[in-house]
């Protein structure tokens, strides 16, 4: 379909979603405020808040703040490690109710979705569809969503974080301009805090005053194009299906900082083994791989390599990883959070033809055929069912914490870097 300003484009975000179902399977939660994620430890506690429920957020907590800081500013807060398992199943039975309107549907994370249903109905008649589908969602899971209508996904995004929780907003075609003017200018995508310091600088703090420079007053480069066009209400980024996952990736946070070798190459391993799990899971094999190294000091860094042959192999990951950690400096340094990825994704069958081309062994029939059972295990009896005997008797503190991981979807160009609620 070819991209208009009368495309119908819902944003769908669950409101508080591990919290509120956490709230919603135990009465004794409801009501009051509750914080999933890492232990707290009475404050001195590692990781983040994945989620807080509004009577957290009543307090000043919310998703991706320090647990330790959210256990001060709460402690009598109820904290929960979480259960992504539960979080998983119920995500797939909310996105079934959402697949069942439109093949053109956008995952961007576990609890939100872009949906273009421009095939189906008008932007002015998008209320009444909204209403039926938060109506399929609570009658069936108990849970409330909150959704935004416009014609194009930024518009949509910003308007389904308004009125949290269970939000509905629509932008008619229009209205872009004049919905957006009075919101400040860190809600568009691609202005973080130091670019939006940098606007602050110079008297800009809401949408309506970008208007009035034009790109090449903004000085960034291409992105100022981009913010330009979108203070405007103008974006033409599609919705992207299943099958435009662009990235896999998975991330551990040490309980205790740690410069020992032996826990980070474990650590690297296990993560690799998620990744290509996750990899395999989905068809994919991937052609870059990235390794994420933050310090103690929260100094992030990241190392990239494009492979010559595609990969889907945990082992072969996590060698190439390695190859990677090389090029950091770590001495001196202890490492707070590793984390492993792969891009550049394409099908099996597709790498299988290639491969042909170059290699063929029976050491990669062997790797396969060992693969093949492991996920078939995992998925029959659980993702802890089968380890490697390496991992038996780790002496990681928080060992058999990276868990089996999750598929993510990067939104194009630059969706994500709008503030949300959810």
């Amino acid at each position: 379909m070819p991209l208009t300003s009368t495309r119908t484009i819902f944003h769908v975000d669950m409101d508080a979603f591990y919290a509120s179902i956490e709230q919603r399977d135990c009465c004794e939660y409801r009501g009051k405020p509750v914080i999933v994620g890492a232990n707290p430890k009475g404050g001195r506690g590692r990781g983040v808040v994945a989620a807080a429920s509004y009577e957290a957020r009543s307090f000043g907590i919310h998703s991706a703040m320090p647990i330790g800081k959210a256990y001060r500013l709460c402690p009598d807060g109820i904290y929960l490690r979480g259960d992504m398992k539960k979080y998983v199943q119920e995500s797939r039975r909310i996105m079934s109710i959402l697949s069942s309107y439109t093949d053109l549907i956008e995952c961007i994370s576990i609890d939100e979705a872009f949906l273009d249903l421009s095939k189906l109905c008008r932007i002015e008649k998008g209320y009444e569809l909204a209403i039926e589908i938060k109506d399929r969602i609570w009658r069936a899971e108990n849970l409330c969503a909150s959704i935004g209508i416009a014609p194009n996904k930024f518009l949509a995004k910003v308007a389904s974080d308004l009125e949290k929780p269970n939000g509905l907003v629509v932008v008619l075609p229009g209205e872009e301009e004049s919905f957006l003017s009075d919101l400040p200018i860190e809600r568009l995508w691609g202005v973080g805090p130091k670019l939006a310091d940098r606007f602050h600088k110079r008297g800009l703090h809401k949408i309506a005053d970008l208007r009035q420079l034009g790109p090449s007053q903004l000085q960034f480069g291409k992105l100022g194009g981009r913010v330009a066009e979108l203070a405007r209400g103008i974006d033409q980024s599609e919705v992207l299906s299943g099958k435009d996952v662009k990235s896999i990736g998975r991330e551990h946070t040490f309980m205790v900082d740690t410069a020992d070798k032996g826990v980070i190459r474990e650590t690297l391993l296990e993560l690799s083994d998620v990744v290509a799990g996750r990899l395999r899971q989905h068809g994919l094999v991937a052609q870059t791989i990235t390794l994420k190294f933050r310090d103690e000091n929260f100094v992030t860094e990241t190392r990239s390599k494009t492979l010559l042959h595609p990969v889907d192999d945990g082992r072969e990951i996590c060698q190439r990883i390695q190859g990677l950690l090389k090029r950091i400096e770590t001495r001196g340094r202890s490492v707070r959070l590793l984390g492993v990825s792969v891009s550049r994704l394409g099908t099996c069958d597709t790498a299988e033809m290639q491969l042909s081309l170059f290699r063929h062994s029976k050491g990669d029939e062997k790797r396969k055929l060992l693969n093949s059972a492991i996920d078939q295990i995992g998925d029959r009896f659980g993702d802890q069912a089968i380890t490697r005997a390496s991992f038996m008797n780790s002496n990681r503190p928080d060992s058999a914490a990276v868990g089996r991981g999750k598929l993510r979807i990067q939104p194009i160009p630059l969706a994500g870097s709008a503030r949300s609620k959810s």
